[in-house]
């Protein structure tokens, strides 16, 4: 079974970490500095929390579809573009603490939605190639009508 992923950008991350393990029960699956997530079972979300600027409100950085394989990553990938999306992959990425596969689309509103799967724990929170990946979005260039640049 795969779980709908929600990436916040929070101002108060050990705030929103005790609200959040409050809200659903559980604690962090995984922390790390400026970063946070749960792996919620019920209902099934993948909730990553990623510090943002003092005195923000919290913002919505991305969405996505957390799944088990690379197999699943590749056949979203056809599926998405044989249904005419544009796509963006990013295969053996580093980012947000772990090394992932992952296809990117936008929807309509421009919002940044990925299908991933997790390979390994990483040691790094922002990609080392040149990219927008979790940064806060005040910081992201806009991006190309269908591109992403986002991550976690």
């Amino acid at each position: 079974m795969s779980r709908v992923q929600l990436a916040l950008r929070v101002s108060d991350l050990e705030g929103s970490v005790a609200f959040y393990s409050k809200l659903f029960g559980v604690e962090p699956a995984k922390r790390r500095p400026g970063y946070a997530n749960f792996a919620v079972e019920n209902p099934p979300l993948k909730l990553v929390l990623l510090e943002g600027e003092a005195d923000q409100p919290t913002v919505m950085d991305h969405l996505g579809v957390e799944v088990f394989s690379t197999d699943e990553v590749n056949a979203a990938t056809r599926r998405l573009t044989d249904s005419g999306l544009i796509t963006l992959e990013e295969n053996d990425t580093e980012c947000c603490y772990a090394l992932q596969d992952k296809v990117w689309v936008r929807g309509p509103g421009n919002e940044p939605w990925e299908v991933y799967t997790v390979k390994a724990d990483s040691g790094q929170l922002e990609k080392a190639t040149e990219s927008a990946c979790c940064t806060p979005a005040a910081d992201k260039e806009p991006a190309a009508a269908g591109a992403a640049g986002s991550c976690c």
